[in-house]
Parts: C-alpha cells; sequence; structure tokens
C-alpha cells in the first residue's frame, strides 16, 4: 500500500512540476519532462490536425480528444467491470460487516482481510475506478497547459467563443457538467443505491465540473464535454457484456 501512495506521489510531482511555468510560452526549447513529453507534444498535434482542417482548432481538439479517448478506452472499459461488480457484492460486503461490527483495530483489520479475500475470490479490484480520473487529470492539466501557452491556440475562434477565454454563454460549462453526470450514471448503473458515496460523487463531481468550467477556456471545457460525450458513445457498446458478466457474478453470490 505504502509502495502504491509512494507511485502516485512521484506521478503527482512529475505532472505538477511544470504548473509553475504556466505563464511561459510552450516551444521546441521548453525544457523538463512536463514540457517536453506531454505539453509539447499536445500544442503540436493539435496545430498541425488544425493546419489539415483549414486553421479550425476546435475540431483539432475534437479529433485529438476522440484520440485520447480511444487509447484510454480499456480502462473505462475495466472501470465499468469493477463498480457494476462492486454493486453486485455489496450484500457480501454488509454480510462481513454484520459479522465483525466492533471498531476496534483487530476487528476492523480482520474485516479488511475478508473483503480482500472476497475481491481477489471474484477477481475484483475496488481500486481500479480511481484509475481512469488518475489518468484523466493529467491529461486534462496537459490541455490547460497547451491551450494557455500556445498562441496560435488561446488567440483562435470555434464556433461563437474564443478557445483561450471562458464561455461567454456558459453553454459548454453546462454541457460538461451534464455530460458528467451522465456518464457516471451510466457507469454506476444502479451501483450508487447501494453506496452513499457513490451516490454522493455523482452530484458532486458534475457540481465542481460546471464551477470550474465557468472560469476555465472554453478549449478545456470543449475537450472535456466531447470526451464524455464519446465515452458515453463506448459505453453502449461494452453495455451488454458487462451486464451478463455482472449478472453471472450476482448468480454465482446467491
Amino acid at each position: 500500500m505504502r509502495s502504491r501512495v509512494l507511485a502516485l506521489c512521484l506521478v503527482a510531482l512529475f505532472f505538477l512540476s511544470g504548473c509553475t511555468e504556466v505563464q511561459e510560452p510552450i516551444t521546441r526549447e521548453s525544457e523538463g519532462l512536463w514540457n517536453e513529453y506531454v505539453v509539447y507534444p499536445i500544442s503540436q498535434t493539435i496545430i498541425y490536425l488544425a493546419q489539415l482542417f483549414g486553421n479550425n482548432f476546435g475540431i483539432a481538439i475534437i479529433i485529438v480528444t476522440v484520440m485520447i479517448r480511444v487509447l484510454i478506452f480499456p480502462l473505462m472499459v475495466k472501470q465499468i467491470r469493477n463498480t457494476k461488480a462492486m454493486g453486485a457484492l455489496q450484500p457480501e460486503i454488509e454480510k462481513l460487516k454484520e459479522q465483525y461490527p466492533d471498531k476496534d483495530a483487530h476487528s476492523q483489520q480482520q474485516l479488511q482481510e475478508k473483503m480482500m479475500e472476497l475481491f481477489s475470490h471474484y477477481n475484483v479490484n475496488p481500486l481500479s475506478g480511481c484509475l481512469p480520473i488518475l489518468i484523466q487529470m493529467p491529461i486534462l492539466i496537459a490541455f490547460f497547459h497547451a491551450i494557455t501557452r500556445t498562441k496560435e491556440i488561446s488567440e483562435n475562434n470555434f464556433l461563437w467563443m474564443n478557445l483561450g477565454s471562458p464561455d461567454p454563454y456558459y453553454f459548454l460549462p453546462i454541457i460538461a457538467g451534464i455530460t458528467t453526470y451522465m456518464g457516471q450514471k451510466l457507469i454506476m448503473a444502479g451501483a450508487e443505491n447501494d453506496n452513499p458515496q457513490m451516490a454522493m460523487m455523482l452530484w458532486v463531481m458534475p457540481v465542481m465540473i460546471v464551477i470550474f468550467a465557468l472560469s476555465f477556456p472554453a478549449a478545456l471545457s470543449l475537450y472535456w464535454s466531447v470526451g464524455n460525450i464519446f465515452m458515453i458513445a463506448q459505453s453502449f457498446f461494452v453495455k451488454d457484456h458487462i451486464e451478463k458478466r455482472t449478472a453471472t457474478l450476482l448468480k454465482t453470490t446467491e
């Protein structure tokens, strides 16, 4: 567990190392792992695609968003599987909690051990649901850097908005919030009814996204909205398969 925490801290330090340079333009000469291998490639990919589509940076951002969503698609499938499996195992988890109701350290340790045995038996990883979020956050920060630190992107327009400034009509922030809710609802698919924490996150996350998107560049809201819409579409393709797997798991726990 400590090794995982340490690894996450190192990853966080790597991705946040360039945050102090947010006001500096991103160029080929920009130094540091964050700039050279994350922000600059995203910036150049957007510029290259925009040139292919008549200098349309909005279309370029949409294409890059879809490319990223295709790459992290396996993680999303794993997240949905584990979320549904956790919901299917909830009755068994409640039984274990009834067997170990005491709050002392020994009882709680036994409870955790039994729960880990349960997860291992059904090949469920309760932590895997966090992985897509851990992957998306650095990408979101990298997009923010690429947009704000690349003059060609930040000063360009798409539809009614300037990509480097907040959406003046708040349309994209609202879409970002709605699609975040829809995406989470689709992934949880009833599992939140048995888990108060998941039910709370179902509402808290969309509200937070709307609040942040109100002040973020419109290009970032565009990225998040398109990513959510594409993820929702992807979810429908794997929905039947995952539901059959969950149904099988439910039968084995009866």
